[in-house]
């Protein structure tokens, strides 16, 4: 018998929280992806929403949110290899999203993301849609994608 194991969301309350976003973000995108430290933890790190994914208790995924002059940018979804394809991806959206919708009237619009191309339908599934060209971010192809 397969025992379905869920994600839990929450927002970033402490330092202990927040390093452990910062360990998730480290190993998917520094280390996997070869980011580099100094494009991966940037300026706005203090003026972000960060949340924080576990399944049973163990870390699994990271995202964070910021208004920004373009409107609200979601950003740095990150899922630990090994939790990949168990939901947590999704987890991260609708939270994210519906933090967004409680702090922003009306997000519809006004919410948008820069997604590597394998992520584009999950967020797809949320109802944000591709506009503009591809893109080069930190050497991966991105797309614009609107809510």
């Amino acid at each position: 018998m397969m025992i379905s194991k869920s994600a839990v969301v929450k927002l970033v309350e402490d330092n202990e929280e927040l390093q452990r976003t910062y360990k998730i973000r480290e190993v998917v995108f520094v280390e996997e992806q070869k980011v580099s430290r100094e494009e991966e933890f940037d300026e706005f790190e203090s003026v972000c929403k960060h949340f924080l994914a576990t399944i049973d208790g163990e870390s699994a995924g990271a995202a964070r949110w910021r208004e920004t002059e373009k409107g609200v940018k979601l950003e740095r979804f990150a899922v630990l290899k090994e939790f990949r394809g168990l939901g947590v991806g999704s987890a991260l959206v609708a939270a994210v999203m519906d933090d967004i919708s409680k702090t922003i009237d009306n997000p519809k619009g006004k919410c948008y993301l820069h997604a590597q191309l394998e992520a584009m339908p999950l967020y797809a599934k949320f109802g944000f849609k591709p506009q503009g060209d591809q893109f080069l971010e930190c050497d991966i192809v991105h797309q614009t994608m609107l809510y």
